[in-house]
């Protein structure tokens, strides 16, 4: 995926992810201190859809939030197929996150 691309899969990631989180303690901690300090966000590269797919069953083991990308396969883009592209973690605390997360290089 070119830069644009990857951005706009990840903030499709990072806004489905927030939508599904339904626990307003967990929202409310997360964002404590917006605008000021909005949350940390990191944009992590799996090396493979199973990679992918296995932080997805960790993370809702887990009970973190997740959401899964899939690109509709616009002409421009895969060929035109549906393809998985991102996942959304959280919102989660480094430490309740971190044992999935590690196997990750940042992108």
């Amino acid at each position: 995926m070119n830069c644009g691309k990857m951005c706009s899969q990840a903030s499709h990631a990072a806004l489905g992810t927030f939508l599904r989180c339904q626990d307003p303690a967990t929202i409310a901690e997360y964002h404590s201190e917006f605008p000021t300090h909005p949350g940390t966000k990191v944009c992590l590269g799996a090396k493979n859809l199973h990679a992918l797919m296995r932080a997805k069953a960790e993370a809702e083991a887990a009970g973190i939030p997740t959401y899964l990308v899939t690109d509709s396969g616009c002409h421009n883009f895969f060929n035109g197929e549906p393809t998985v592209t991102a996942l959304g973690l959280g919102p989660a605390s480094k430490d309740q996150i971190k044992h999935i997360t590690k196997r990750f290089q940042l992108i």
